[in-house]
């Protein structure tokens, strides 16, 4: 029957002003939590064109309700009990902010099975149980959600699954701990040791006073872990990733890289082999005219190499209130525009893809393949081509040999840059080395990346 093109949009326009509020209960109200309820309350109308319909902040669970008080008035429910908000009728979405890995796993779980959508900036929570929360999130058919998990402002899990949906993604790699760049960017630019770095990094509010986590590269892997499953498929292999931070590194190494040409970032990095999956973080050099190499401070950027697309980079604040409230509030948009919809339409979990990649393996360390820098301390000058040799007569390319440029306190040291070469066969090789009457201490060795097409 034939319907007249105006009569025909009035239901669907009484159908579209009748879609209620989505109504969303929060865990924690720090950093995160509070930039949340600040700009969703100053971006509001924006907000509520784009999502199709409102977004209220309904619910707040917080350990100090005086303060959580202060933060969002007398508009928001609060309670000391964040099962309260995870399991409450009035609430459709639930936000995790608090962090932590025990707790939050249960709020999230309990969401869940009470049919909720969640939306959460928890890295650790989902490297380490990510397994478990998505698996229950696929049986209940509802959304979990973490775009300001991986790299804050920096909408890369969006990039991987939307804007390069249509790709086989060969490999990731990023800069995504704001906390480390900024250390290395002062140890390069101002030439302090680590020690002092961090120190000024503690200061200024960049690194906590407990900073292990960035330091030692596990906020990275974590981060990590969620890029390669988006990237290829597989399941979350947080355990497996290889990861190495910055306490070791040397002020001698950095000006060392910079003579060379050659900058050392904290890199992670997912490439895809014949053989499985590089999983792994650690400082590298990367070359100084790179763009990864002028990424400075706390600024995180990451680079995707793709068939079609080809090389893509993604750039932005690696860590601010609302910078991840930027991110958490996006997620949000995609929950308020799924619901209701479909379970196959939403936006895949983690680990659902049916295709080979999910048997992928993680390469162990030794067979990762690579070039790299050597520093090598020796007795005397005239020994550069006594350790070319040592290298040579291993199988280990050399591409450039050099003297270090002479510094206080500091003997003569050699520097190497070697082809690409399995990790495994270097170890040999250096350990070979290090036996060199020539030699004079232990040798460094970094990766080298040169993050081509």
């Amino acid at each position: 029957m034939y319907r007249d093109p105006v009569e025909s949009l009035e239901p669907l326009h009484h159908r579209h002003a009748a879609i209620r509020t989505l109504r969303v209960g929060m865990i924690g109200i720090g950093t995160v939590g509070s930039g949340t309820f600040r700009v969703l309350a100053r971006n509001r109308a924006d907000i509520a064109a784009r999502a199709g319909r409102s977004i209220e902040l309904v619910m707040v669970a917080a350990r100090n309700l005086e303060r959580a008080a202060g933060i969002v008035g007398d508009s928001v429910a609060l309670t000391a009990d964040a099962m309260h908000v995870a399991t409450h009728p009035d609430v459709d979405v639930v936000v995790e902010v608090a962090g932590g890995t025990g707790p939050a796993r249960d709020w999230v779980l309990a969401a869940i099975a009470h049919g909720k959508h969640v939306v959460t900036a928890n890295k650790a929570l989902l490297a380490v149980h990510g397994a478990e929360i998505f698996a229950a999130a696929r049986e209940k058919g509802v959304i979990v959600a973490y775009e300001g998990a991986v790299a804050v402002s920096i909408p890369i899990i969006k990039a991987l699954r939307e804007g390069l949906a249509a790709n086989r993604i060969e490999w990731v790699a990023g800069i995504i701990n704001g906390t480390t760049n900024f250390i290395l960017s002062k140890m390069r630019d101002e030439g302090l040791d680590f020690a002092a770095a961090l120190a000024q990094a503690q200061a200024l509010g960049y690194a906590e006073a407990d900073p292990s986590f960035d330091i030692e590269g596990i906020d990275a892997a974590h981060k990590l872990t969620l890029l390669a499953a988006n990237a290829f498929g597989m399941p979350l292999r947080f355990a497996d990733a290889q990861v190495e931070g910055i306490t070791a590194l040397q002020g001698v190494d950095v000006a060392c890289a910079e003579q060379l040409g050659y900058r050392i970032k904290l890199l992670g990095v997912a490439r895809r082999q014949a053989a499985g999956v590089e999983l792994r973080v650690q400082p590298v050099l990367v070359p100084a005219a790179h763009l990864m190499a002028q990424v400075n401070g706390s600024m995180n950027a990451v680079m995707v190499k793709s068939d079609a697309a080809g090389l893509t980079m993604y750039y932005g604040a690696g860590a601010g209130s609302e910078q991840t409230a930027s991110a958490v509030i996006a997620d949000l948009v995609d929950v308020a525009r799924l619901d209701g919809v479909h379970a196959a339409q939403h936006v895949p979990h983690l680990g659902v893809h049916a295709h080979a990649t999910n048997a992928l393996a993680v390469l162990p360390r030794a067979a990762v393949h690579t070039s790299h820098y050597l520093r090598v301390p020796v007795h005397a000058l005239d020994q550069i081509q006594a350790i070319a040799a040592g290298l040579a007569e291993r199988k280990v390319p050399v591409h450039q040999v050099a003297l270090a440029a002479e510094r206080p306190g500091v003997g003569p040291q050699v520097l190497v840059l070697t082809g690409p070469v399995e990790q495994g066969a270097l170890d040999l090789a250096v350990h070979a080395l290090q036996a060199r009457a020539e030699v004079a201490g232990p040798v460094t060795t970094l990766r080298v990346e040169s993050l081509e097409g």
